[in-house]
C-alpha cells in the first residue's frame, strides 16, 4: 500500500524499531506509530503518566477512562503490561533505559535542536514529558512533523528560533516529503517521499542539508 501525508510519517517512523524495543510515542502523528509496524516487531510502548505495555484502543463497551496513553485515548494492556508511578514511569526515561522516541514539534534545526512545546499564552497543554525524553539518553530521539507550517514556512530550520525543549538530542527527521538523518556535520537527505526531488526539498528547507550517495525512497 501506498501511504502519503500523515500515514506515510507514522509508517516510515514505525521502521525504526526492532522487536522487543522499550518505546515512548508523544501524541498526535507519533501514535500512529503502532498502526505500521514491520511484521514481525512488537514493542513494549510506555507512557509517562505511568503505563508500561500499553495495548491498542478497546472495544468502547470496555473503554476504562482510567487507562488512557499520553493523547488522553483509551487503552488496554498487552500481557505484562503494568501501571506504575509517575517517578518510576520517568525513572525509566531519565535512566536511559527507553530504546526509542518518537515525537512531534514546531521546530527542529540542523543541530538536533528541538522546539515542540507550545508558545505561552495559547490555549493547549504544556510540554508533557518532552523535555525528559530530550534529555534521557535515549539511543534514537526521532521527530516526526509537517515539513512546512500552514503559512508555508519551514519547520525545519538553520537554529531553532523558539525556547528548546531539548539540545542537540534529534537523531532523525520524518517529514511527509523527505527523511533526514541528523549527524555531527548536519543534514543528510537520507530518502525521498515518491514525487519529491532534491530541488523540491532544498526549495521548502530552512536548513542546509547533504544528499546522501545511496538516496532511497520512503516506502
Amino acid at each position: 500500500m501506498a501511504y502519503t501525508g500523515r500515514e506515510l510519517i507514522a509508517a516510515r517512523c514505525a521502521k525504526f524499531f526492532k522487536d522487543g524495543d522499550f518505546v515512548n510515542l508523544g501524541i498526535g502523528v507519533p501514535l500512529m506509530c503502532v498502526n505500521y509496524l514491520p511484521e514481525g516487531v512488537d514493542l513494549w510502548l510506555e507512557a509517562e503518566i505511568g503505563v508500561c505495555g500499553c495495548g491498542p484502543m478497546p472495544h468502547y463497551s470496555q473503554w476504562d477512562m482510567n487507562m488512557a496513553d499520553a493523547g488522553s485515548q483509551p487503552i488496554s494492556l498487552i500481557k505484562g503490561g503494568s501501571f506504575l508511578p509517575h517517578d518510576r514511569s520517568f525513572g525509566f526515561i531519565r535512566g536511559g533505559h527507553i530504546d526509542a522516541t518518537v515525537l512531534g514539534t514546531l521546530q527542529v534545526d540542523a543541530e538536533g535542536n528541538i522546539a515542540n512545546w507550545l508558545i505561552p499564552g495559547k490555549v493547549a497543554p504544556g510540554m508533557g514529558g518532552a523535555m525528559d525524553l530530550c534529555a534521557g539518553g535515549i539511543k534514537k530521539v526521532i521527530v516526526a512533523t509537517d515539513h512546512c507550517e500552514k503559512s508555508g514556512a519551514s519547520k525545519i530550520l538553520k537554529k531553532c528560533t523558539l525556547p528548546l525543549t531539548g539540545a542537540k538530542c534529534v537523531t532523525d527527521i520524518v517529514t511527509e516529503r523527505c527523511y533526514f538523518q541528523v549527524t555531527p556535520n548536519g543534514l543528510v537527505l537520507k530518502e525521498l517521499a515518491p514525487g519529491y526531488t532534491v530541488e523540491d526539498i532544498r526549495a521548502c528547507t530552512d536548513a542546509d542539508f547533504t544528499v546522501a550517495e545511496d538516496l532511497g525512497v520512503m516506502e
